[in-house]
């Protein structure tokens, strides 16, 4: 069976989640159960109850999701309340080209939108929410520079 990449793959419920991430760090940092356990100060009897039922204590899911390097159940835990999920990047001042690409981008996803709306079961939904999600994180990334411009960290 071909699986998605991790990066790609969203949670369909909190066991799900919970094992995206146990897979994602045996995957890319080559952790076991045993290693994630001990990076959370718990035991890897009390993990492999948690990955089986669901039931991580709150309280110990950014813990687990930063020993995994991955954050699939608060991403989960946020998209199955209703909201949408998109990364707020750092990054470098924006250049004339990528203003540019993202109109672009916001052209391309409108125009996917206003097919999807004028036919619905003859267009492509997963063309249309790649589209939209790869608008929506442009525009937070730019977000996230003119808020920053507006607090400016300092320099030590």
């Amino acid at each position: 069976m071909h699986r998605a990449p991790l990066k790609r793959q969203r949670a369909n419920s909190l066991v799900h989640a919970l094992r995206l991430c146990k897979e994602y760090a045996q995957a890319k940092r080559h952790l076991s159960v045993e290693r994630i356990a001990d990076r959370m100060g718990t035991t890897h009897d009390s993990l492999y109850k948690w990955l089986a039922t669901g039931r991580m204590p709150a309280i110990l899911i950014p813990a687990y999701e930063l020993a995994c390097g991955c954050h699939y159940v608060s991403e989960w835990l946020a998209a199955s309340s209703g909201a949408l999920v998109v990364p707020m990047p750092t990054g470098r001042k924006a250049e004339g080209a990528e203003l540019l690409d993202m109109n672009s981008s916001c052209a391309a996803a409108l125009q996917l939108l206003t097919q999807f709306y004028a036919a619905p079961k003859e267009e492509d939904t997963e063309a249309t929410l790649a589209a939209l999600r790869l608008h929506l994180e442009q525009v937070a990334y730019h977000h996230h520079n003119v808020a920053q411009h507006a607090t400016p960290e300092l320099e030590f």
